[in-house]
Formats: C-alpha cells, structure tokens, sequence
C-alpha cells in the first residue's frame, strides 16, 4: 500500500502514537501533526498525494475535527476523512467517517481505505 498517505491529527500523544503505528504497520505513510492549523498548511501544501485525513474531533487551539474536515473536502474533494472522539460529532461533516473511541483497529482500517 505504499505511497498511501494519512495525514493524522491527534493532540494526544499517547493516542497520536498509537494510531500512528497502527496505520503504519499497514504500510499507509504517516504524517503526524497536533493540530488542526498546522494541518491546514499541510493541506494546502499537497496536491493528490494525500488519500486520507483521519483526525480527532477536540483538538487544541481554535478549530475542531469537524472544522478541519470541511476545509479538508474544499482543498481534496476525493479524500477519506474519519473524525475520531470519545463524544458524538454533530452536525457531522458530509462524506466522513465518525469513529466513536475507543475503536476497534480493524475499523479504523477499513475506514482510511474507504
């Protein structure tokens, strides 16, 4: 699966890590950030090398999961988005992925490669 890139974005780093490795035990290419602003630079950085952003929900600093989510769809209509958080997400974004933690590994999985 390689050349299949995840942007990540967790504030926590112990679950940052986690999901990090998971992902990249499975051959996806990692990039890891802790918030939602660096995300967006890296967003509007990429072109179509980027396939999937998986991101927490509550992150530190202005902006939510869901906030990030809809930037995200507006730069890369194609992308996978999953939107983790141990709450509901309401209003959900269109065309995302909720995962409710904690979550099974394989779903995670199943939803980056959707």
């Amino acid at each position: 699966m390689s050349n299949f890139v995840v942007l990540l974005v967790e504030d926590d780093a112990f679950q940052r890590e986690a999901v990090a490795e998971l992902l990249k035990d499975e051959g996806f290419e990692v990039i890891e950030c802790t918030t939602a602003e660096a995300a967006e630079l890296i967003i509007a950085s990429t072109g179509t090398e980027l396939q999937a952003l998986v991101t927490d929900h509550k992150l530190a600093g202005a902006m939510s999961g869901a906030a990030l989510a809809q930037y995200a769809r507006r730069r890369h209509p194609q992308l996978n988005i999953v939107i983790m958080s141990g709450t509901t997400v309401q209003p959900m974004p269109v065309d995302t992925t909720f995962l409710q933690k904690p979550f099974v590994p394989a779903r995670l999985l199943e939803a980056v490669r959707d």
